[in-house]
């Protein structure tokens, strides 16, 4: 939605409308959230939201893609030779911030990773994985990068949805050496 040649106004419009959103969902579920008490919090006029938006969901996969960038960013955030015991630390408070928005996450993303939330992490996950491993020249980049960004996707959702029962720490952790153990898994020639 945004862009880097972006109109400020409509930059500052559509961060009152994220806020806004989030506010309201921190309430209510996204299913009770009317646009007009959305716009009345905003500050803005219905038209205006529909201006930038082509509905709630929409707003709300906007304002929650910074998740997305926060998760690709935790995953990466660390340097040399990676420990399985200790998972960087951008990691485990990415799990822990996420938790008290997990309703609205939900919404978004699917159990197993689907939905509109789950698509745009599988998607930036495993092109910033495809891209770091043809970087560091480690073999099958794309496989494995797919195999990553579906796996995290997956538990992610699934420990939103409660299907995975573990404190923040420990979702980290475990999330933490099932990924190295993908990227060390070695892959047979074709």
């Amino acid at each position: 939605m945004t862009s880097t040649t972006e109109d400020p106004r409509a930059a500052r419009t559509r961060a009152k409308l994220r806020a806004a959103l989030l506010e309201e969902c921190a309430e209510r579920p996204l299913d009770e959230v009317g646009v007009a008490a959305l716009v009345r919090r905003a500050g803005v006029g219905r038209a205006t939201f529909y201006l930038h938006y082509t509905d709630l969901q929409a707003l709300a996969v906007d304002a929650c893609a910074d998740v997305v960038r926060d998760a690709v960013d935790a995953l990466h955030a660390w340097r040399g030779t990676p420990d399985p015991d200790s998972p960087p630390r951008a990691l485990t408070a990415f799990f822990a911030e996420i938790a008290p928005h997990a309703p609205l996450y939900r919404r978004l993303l699917r159990p197993g990773g689907g939905g509109p939330l789950g698509e745009l992490l599988h998607r930036e996950l495993r092109e910033y994985s495809r891209r770091e491993r043809e970087l560091a020249g480690a073999p099958d980049p794309g496989l494995v990068a797919s195999a990553v960004s579906g796996a995290f996707a997956g538990l992610l959702a699934d420990w939103l949805h409660g299907l995975i029962e573990a404190a923040p720490e420990d979702i980290a952790s475990r999330t933490w050496r099932l990924l190295i153990s993908l990227h060390r898994t070695p892959l047979p020639t074709p």
